[in-house]
């Protein structure tokens, strides 16, 4: 297959490069600016992209089978704090990104988008998600040690998966688990749909590693066309 990814520099993004790679797929590696970028992997190339501009996103489609979306604002992977603020500043900017990459498919309606978002939509009752409740959201906001401003960025998320949600096109909205960070790459991990995959603890958790792992297997046999989904161990 030909995989675009968004925000191929990124924890996620990057993994899920390799994940592709490795697997004999051909990567369009897409971020705000490749010049500079040195690859010695075969099988990859680079190229810019603005993913609020769908006119530069249409640019990067022909050829690809499916396009992976890992945006955020700023780089988190290499500064975490500076993506935090920014979300908080401007947390419209999933939704933007969303429209956007929709926009984009309008020319290439066949190419399969999954949109990398945030896990504050999963349901944790029926009906309720941590994104509708202050209470819920801060408490785990305070147990990740973000600030509880980032509770805006959460419902940007939730805003951008109910843009994609109003589309017919062939989408896929990820939710990771609520822990996510580098580990390794197990290949074992249960699969969820609107609700978190919890482990014997309680935890909703996954390496950065087994979401790439997630994503790729997705990208290659689709089950969740124009649904979300979710992943845990």
């Amino acid at each position: 297959m030909h995989i675009g990814v968004i925000g191929a520099t990124g924890g996620i993004g990057s993994r899920v490069v390799a994940e592709a790679l490795e697997r004999g797929h051909h990567v369009t590696a897409l971020t705000r600016d490749a010049t500079g970028i040195e690859e010695e992997r075969e099988n990859i190339v680079w190229k810019t992209v603005d993913v609020l501009d769908a006119g530069s996103v249409a640019a990067v489609l022909p050829g690809l089978d499916v396009l992976i979306s890992g945006f955020q604002p700023g780089n988190a992977a290499r500064d975490f704090a500076d993506t935090v603020s920014r979300s908080i500043a401007d947390p419209t900017v999933y939704a933007t990104a969303a429209r956007a990459l929709l926009k984009a498919l309008e020319s290439r309606p066949r190419t399969r988008l999954i949109v990398i978002g945030g896990a504050g939509s999963l349901e944790i009752e029926p009906g309720l998600t941590r994104a509708d409740s202050d209470e819920l959201l801060h408490a785990t906001l305070d147990e990740l040690g973000l600030p509880r401003e980032y509770a805006a960025a959460v419902r940007g998320h939730r805003d951008a998966l109910n843009v994609l949600r109003t589309s017919n096109r062939l989408w896929t909205y990820f939710s990771p688990a609520e822990e996510i960070a580098p580990g390794r790459r197990t290949g074992r991990f249960r699969i969820g749909g609107d609700q978190p995959v919890l482990d014997a603890e309680g935890r909703s958790r996954i390496s950065f590693e087994d979401a790439a792992v997630a994503l790729v297997d997705e990208a290659e046999l689709p089950r969740f066309v124009q649904r979300r989904f979710t992943v845990g161990y």
